[in-house]
């Protein structure tokens, strides 16, 4: 099958080069001029592992190319894909719809025979009756329909949780597109995910509705971490308790400084819209959203706390900056806002991370960035571990105590066991521990 791909990023690229790699013929289509050169060369626009000898692999196989002509992407596909970008909007938190629509209209100016198109950004509900009415309007002689085809991927993982789905969720009730969206997941026989077939609304609220549940499965873990800090439990063994229960799951109830990243925070935000708008508002999702925004800023509260009430005049050591490990996306990372409140409290900053400075520079210009974990603590005041980066979780102890001002340690992912951090001489400080 050939199959077009509108939007070479994360998603997008991720999803075509899959797609290229089960034999199918893709092409990828971008705006953006620098972004396909640098495709074309090898080089990736973001960081995930084994996406660049993959997408070598494809392109050498003339199975993946890359293109700015949406025309030479689209013509002749049996399935279209929309993966561009959906961020919240400014002012109201609602999804910016604004590629989706101007894709839709591109594609019906230039597709011709029955053809697909399938929204695989996150959307809101409704939105592809509005991509329906959009291609109709542009181009009312087309033959085609639009599918809903969410997607469950996460960052640092995206290559197997795309090829090893847990299901391949799929909004139609039209038999051809149907027909050709079991063509598309053909190849996926083999491994037996569950294809969920629904109405398209409901597809669309399936994948903000799963987004929201894990978001809340964070917080709510998060929250269970500060009660166990008040009373004296500890959070790890209180998540392994309840994680064993079947119903509940052990997945998503690790304490840290709050969730982050390119999906849970734009999509509780649009799915807490989009519910008020239809005049049903989720309390628990807004509540969720305040709580993860509270949440980073204590984050901050907490390395003051440790450094004795005070980091005015102090140089503090942050060990990883994005969002999770195994990326380099910094969007809505937990340590934006916590350097940002250690800066308004007086201290300097050094940090490093393995992925994610490049992008770090932009966002925080004033923090001073380290070639290595070690040289991020030399002459620091304290070492604060903000992301469980696998190079963070075996340190030379020894070594960044001797190089740390004072041995204080505040690690917000627990990566470390309290008992043996503190026989080692550190003033150590977890979450919910």
């Amino acid at each position: 099958m050939k199959i077009a791909m509108i939007g070479s990023g994360y998603v997008g690229l991720v999803s075509g080069v899959c797609f290229a790699d089960f034999g199918h013929r893709v092409v990828c289509v971008d705006k953006e001029a620098s972004k396909i050169e640098a495709l074309k060369r090898g080089v990736m626009p973001i960081y995930e592992p084994g996406l660049e000898d993959l997408v070598a692999n494809n392109v050498r196989e003339n199975r993946l190319s890359f293109t700015t002509d949406i025309a030479e992407g689209v013509r002749g596909a049996d399935a279209v894909f929309i993966g561009v970008g959906t961020p919240s909007r400014r002012g109201d938190g609602h999804a910016d719809l604004t590629y989706v629509y101007a894709a839709a209209r591109e594609i019906a100016a230039v597709m011709d025979g029955y053809t697909v198109v399938v929204t695989k950004s996150t959307v809101p509900v409704g939105t592809g009756d509005e991509v329906e009415r959009i291609i109709r309007e542009t181009r009312p002689d087309a033959e085609f329909a639009v599918v809903s085809n969410p997607e469950f991927l996460r960052e640092g993982a995206a290559i197997a949780d795309f090829k090893r789905p847990d299901r391949i969720v799929v909004g139609t009730t039209d038999p051809r597109a149907r027909e050709v969206m079991t063509e598309v997941y053909r190849p996926l026989f083999l491994n037996q995910p569950p294809i969920l077939f629904t109405e398209r609304r409901t597809s669309e609220i399936i994948k903000y509705a799963a987004n929201a549940f894990l978001a809340l499965k964070i917080t709510f873990i998060n929250e269970i971490a500060d009660l166990c800090e008040a009373v004296g439990g500890n959070v790890q063994e209180v998540a392994r308790g309840i994680g064993l229960d079947n119903r509940i799951g052990s997945k998503f109830l690790h304490a840290g400084p709050g969730y982050g990243g390119s999906c849970f925070p734009k999509d509780t935000r649009a799915l807490a819209k989009s519910a008020q708008d239809a005049g049903t508002p989720l309390r628990i999702v807004e509540t969720v959203i305040d709580v993860n925004e509270r949440r980073k800023i204590a984050m901050a509260d907490k390395v003051i706390k440790a450094c004795g009430g005070s980091v005015s005049g102090k140089t503090i050591a942050l060990l990883g900056l994005t969002f999770k490990p195994n990326t380099d996306d910094m969007r809505e990372a937990p340590s934006l806002a916590i350097v940002a409140a250690l800066e308004a409290a007086g201290a300097t900053v050094r940090a490093y991370d393995p992925e994610g400075m490049e992008h770090a520079r932009a966002l925080m210009p004033n923090v001073v960035y380290c070639a290595d974990a070690y040289e991020c603590c030399e002459g620091a005041d304290a070492l604060a571990i903000v992301t469980e980066w696998d190079a963070f979780r075996a340190l030379d102890l020894d070594r960044i105590k001797r190089m740390l001002k004072t041995a204080t340690i505040v690690d917000l992912r627990n990566i470390y066991r309290a008992d043996d951090m503190r026989r080692r001489g550190f003033s150590y400080t977890s979450v919910g521990r």
